[in-house]
């Protein structure tokens, strides 16, 4: 996982600096096709598709895999209370540039203000961290607060889940396997009753899939 997170590093390094290049999430075993990543769009400004998750945390929000810190940014920039949590020690310089308070740890792991945060937000396809979509959203719906909700990115519908090994590839190397996941949009309400949540809402915004789970 180290080695991931190193090339991880450096591909946020290189996206900050403007020469991203082409990246992918690819399986090692070669049955699921590359899947194209915008590294880029991360270190940058609101994507398309954004401003319907920030409008949606109207209070305190622990941004799980928060990344360079777009989404916290803009949260912390427009007066509202924000944690990001993120692995990457690249990835939290570059969110703690922005001025956004950041964890550096596991979601898995203690966090601050458990049981008190109105929202969580896993964007950018942060529902396959650790490759177990199931245990991911029970350990968020452990941090919230009474009435609090997860707010979600997916695949279109029709798209196909799965769980399983993946890896980065630049246009240096592939790197080291780790544990990813990948939720279908028509395949959350299955999910989420399994771990003792409902769906509150689905929307589409630029082509891009999110619901909020409670």
């Amino acid at each position: 996982m180290n080695r991931a997170l190193a090339q991880y590093g450096t591909i946020l390094r290189r996206a900050a600096a403007g020469r991203a290049g082409a990246v992918h999430l690819v399986d090692p075993q070669g049955a699921r096709p590359p899947r194209p990543l915008a590294p880029a769009d991360w270190c940058g400004g609101l994507r398309p598709g954004d401003r319907g998750l920030v409008a949606r945390c109207t209070g305190p929000t622990l941004d799980v895999g928060c990344g360079p810190g777009r989404l916290a940014g803009a949260l912390a920039a427009a007066g509202r209370l924000v944690l990001g949590v993120d692995l990457s020690g690249e990835a939290v310089r570059q969110a703690r540039r922005r001025g956004v308070a950041v964890a550096r740890g596991c979601v898995f792991s203690p966090l601050p203000g458990e049981g008190t945060w109105r929202h969580v937000l896993l964007a950018d396809g942060n529902i396959g961290i650790g490759g177990d979509p199931g245990r991911l959203l029970r350990r968020c719906r452990g941090l919230l607060t009474p009435g609090g909700d997860i707010l979600v990115e997916l695949d279109p519908p029709g798209t196909g889940s799965w769980r399983g090994d993946a890896a980065l590839r630049d246009e240096r190397r592939t790197g080291p396997p780790f544990p990813w996941a990948v939720v279908a949009a028509d395949d959350l309400d299955d999910l989420a009753r399994g771990v003792a949540l409902r769906i509150l809402e689905q929307w589409t915004e630029y082509r891009r899939c999110f619901a909020r789970l409670g």
